[in-house]
């Protein structure tokens, strides 16, 4: 079967019913809802095989949309992929390999010269909000508001804490994890980056930041019912500081790690604000008019020893599965298949393309855009078309590619490839590099021929290098 190559998107038209007599209004182009958890890992969630955890909210927009179960993130760490995903290009091609600077004299972020999703959404009317990380840029030219978005409610740094202040221990639960990689930062009081914003002023947001993040959505939808909208929303859960009401903390009683139990209990509180977006959705009668996508800017964060992403290998920073495979719904009611669980192999960058087409934009023809129009794909008549063949990842010294079921992994720095054919081996269990040098030899070269038409230099050095323990073996990333 003939598949897509990750090229240029095509775009569809929306197609309008036509009557005879007067000609009716127009009808409005769909609200475009696009929700992104942070470091939410493959297995995390009730429907992808969590058990000790209830996500009835996220989960049922499986039963009313679809669930994904080869859906892949633009990177495997926060930044860079946020960059793909709202650019709909891969980041490599404009150079954002790395985390941004976020503070000090030197600031970088995304480029000026890329559009976002909301630039191209607004110049078709409609109203743009982000609320939650943005983690883009920091100062001036890296503002939301110099990026499409009319409103937004913020943090720029790639994390903050949960509350204002000192955790209130009354309230609270909360665990250091020394060994994460950002746990000193995420302990920290609110100040600079990992202050709230609303617009470019800080502002003082006393309440459990999911919650807030969810009210601030719900009104956004609530100002703007009347659309067409885009509303991103990103959700800093469940990434560290770990941080949970004790409400939730007790909700999860049949796990003894205390870490865990912690972690679990901020995806159920991640769970019930993102029902809370649902229920205004449904409250202003806008639900067959929205297409919501649901999904996580990389695999779990399995260093900080809160989740593990089984069954698949690697986490956040590694370029195996469990690093780049994310949750991923999508839902379009009317519009789109119903109640179906899809293998069909997709990627973060084609929320964009969908979005496009849905709203009838014109994408600029100077540029290469690598996210795929899924509308055509996910009628109950063509769930089984692929629109991938190849997909491809870089950080620097890291990277990798897969090429229908052959996946290759190349970590320079370790001097380490890795072979595997996921259509027998989505686990990554069994590496074939030395018993299949034939098909070794293509993906590489193909990976080298692929990589000659990507932008050759990142636009800014990595600022460190982290090691991360994959199965008994230190895996060395560059952020």
């Amino acid at each position: 079967m003939k598949r897509t190559f990750l090229l240029p998107l095509i775009l569809g038209a929306a197609v309008l019913s036509s009557f005879t007599g007067p000609k009716p209004a127009a009808k409005r182009p769909p609200n475009v809802i696009v929700i992104l958890a942070d470091d939410l890992g493959y297995s995390d969630l009730q429907a992808y095989g969590n058990a000790k955890v209830r996500t009835p909210n996220i989960d049922g927009l499986g039963k009313s949309g679809i669930r994904f179960t080869t859906a892949y993130s633009a990177a495997p760490i926060c930044s860079p992929s946020r960059a793909g995903l709202i650019t709909g290009r891969s980041q490599v091609r404009f150079g954002y390999e790395f985390m941004p600077e976020t503070s000090g004299a030197t600031q970088n972020g995304l480029p000026a010269s890329e559009i976002t999703l909301a630039q191209l959404l607004h110049d078709k009317g409609y109203a743009t909000g982000i609320v939650g990380k943005w983690h883009l840029g920091t100062g001036d030219g890296f503002y939301p508001d110099q990026k499409g978005f009319d409103y937004s409610y913020y943090f720029q740094a790639g994390l903050s804490p949960y509350t204002e202040g000192e955790l209130d221990t009354s309230k609270y639960v909360g665990i250091r994890a020394p060994w994460a990689l950002t746990d000193k930062i995420a302990w920290t009081p609110r100040k600079g980056a990992t202050s709230i914003r609303e617009g470019r002023e800080v502002v003082k947001d006393t309440s459990y930041l999911t919650f807030s993040l969810a009210n601030k959505a719900t009104q956004f939808i609530r100002q703007h019912k009347d659309g067409p909208f885009f509303l991103y929303l990103t959700f800093n859960a469940p990434h560290d500081p770990f941080q949970v009401p004790k409400a939730y903390y007790n909700k999860v009683s049949t796990e003894k790690d205390s870490l865990k139990r912690i972690y679990y209990g901020m995806i159920e509180a991640l769970d019930d604000a993102v029902g809370q977006v649902l229920q205004q959705v449904k409250a202003a009668g806008l639900e067959d008019n929205t297409i919501i996508f649901f999904t996580s800017d990389n695999g779990g964060a399995s260093y900080t020893r809160a989740t593990d992403n089984y069954p698949l290998r690697g986490g956040k920073c590694t370029h195996f599965e469990g690093g780049l495979s994310v949750p991923f719904y999508v839902r379009y009611p009317g519009h789109i298949a119903s109640g179906v669980t899809s293998a069909q192999e997709i990627s973060s960058l084609d929320i964009f393309a969908t979005a496009a087409a849905l709203s009838n934009a014109t994408l600029p023809a100077d540029r290469t855009y690598d996210g795929v129009n899924l509308l055509p794909y996910l009628q109950k008549g063509t769930l089984t078309k692929h629109p991938h063949e190849k997909f491809y990842w870089r950080s620097g010294f890291s990277k990798a590619y897969r090429s229908g079921n052959w996946k290759l992994v190349i970590n320079e720095h370790d001097k380490k490839e890795w072979l595997f054919d996921l259509g027998k081996d989505r686990e990554e269990k069994n590496d074939l590099s030395a018993s299949h040098p034939k098909e070794l030899q293509q993906l590489k070269d193909e990976l080298k021929k692929y990589e000659e038409t990507q932008l050759h230099r990142p636009l800014w050095e990595s600022r460190y290098n982290t090691t991360v323990e994959e199965r008994g073996e230190e895996y060395t990333f560059p952020i």
